[in-house]
């Protein structure tokens, strides 16, 4: 159940990312919630394997360069989606990634950690 409510909550903070930037497009809450499956797919295997690779350089910006790996995963998202899914540019993977994280973080900490306690 708690993995299903991530996933939802993942997929809304996409759909808001979408309707507030034009660079990122994705079709409807569908595929936001196949996306968001996806990610958590490449964030469980990807992830891992980049945040080791290039853990000194994550050292070095204080953990600034997690939003990176965040953005490799985001395109590697959208690559897999197709058209149903759309980054346009690197720079608005990094941005994305930044709101994303910001965004689900709010969400978790203001709804969802509640709802759990109540």
């Amino acid at each position: 159940m708690g993995w299903l409510l991530h996933l939802l909550v993942n997929s809304i903070t996409l759909i808001i990312v979408a309707h507030f930037f034009g660079q990122f497009h994705i079709t409807g809450f569908g595929a936001a919630f196949f996306a968001s499956i996806i990610l958590s797919i490449l964030n469980f295997i990807v992830r891992p394997i980049l945040v080791i690779l290039t853990l000194p350089v994550t050292v070095l910006t204080l953990g600034f360069f997690l939003f990176v790996i965040n953005a490799i995963t985001l395109k590697l998202t959208a690559a897999f989606m197709g058209s149903s899914f759309v980054i346009d540019g690197f720079g608005m993977a990094i941005l994305a990634a930044i709101i994303i994280t910001i965004l689900n973080t709010l969400i978790q900490k203001m709804l969802v950690e509640p709802l759990k306690r109540s």
